[in-house]
């Protein structure tokens, strides 16, 4: 198995793990999880929900996602924000391609890798992030 091979099938890997972590989610509509890998270690994760000390329900009486709510990603780098760690570098498993505000977020946290596996209905997101010079794969699970 030659290096690129090799890292397919980590990313494969990582894929499914943030695939399980979104099952954390409370949210009804969509649940969604994220990992961040450096050096073959995970160094932070996340999934969508309300923020810490707040109920577990992300939608309205309408079905409606409450305004508060963060996407798995922006609580990945919130866990980084809060640890030893840095993730200057590092890959983001993603199961749904980044909104543009999250995209923002993961180009301050110096994030060099998007791997994601479903696309979100808007791709401004990844075309802010390939401007940014992130590499971006697509894996379907």
């Amino acid at each position: 198995m030659d290096t690129a091979e090799k890292q397919e099938a980590l990313d494969r890997r990582y894929m499914r793990m943030a695939a399980i972590w979104s099952e954390n989610s409370y949210c009804r509509r969509r649940k969604v999880g994220a990992l961040i890998v450096k050096d073959k270690m995970i160094i932070s994760d996340g999934y969508n929900g309300t923020p810490s000390g707040f109920e577990n329900v992300c939608e309205d009486e309408d079905n409606v996602t409450k305004p508060y709510v963060l996407h798995d990603e922006a609580n990945a780098i919130s866990k980084i924000a809060r640890s030893n760690n840095s993730s200057d570098g590092a890959t983001l498993y993603v199961t749904a391609s980044p909104c543009i505000e999250c995209a923002k977020l993961i180009i301050q946290a110096g994030i060099k890798r998007v791997v994601y596996s479903e696309h979100y209905r808007l791709e401004d997101g990844i075309d802010l992030m390939r401007r940014a010079g992130i590499e971006i794969i697509f894996i379907h699970i």
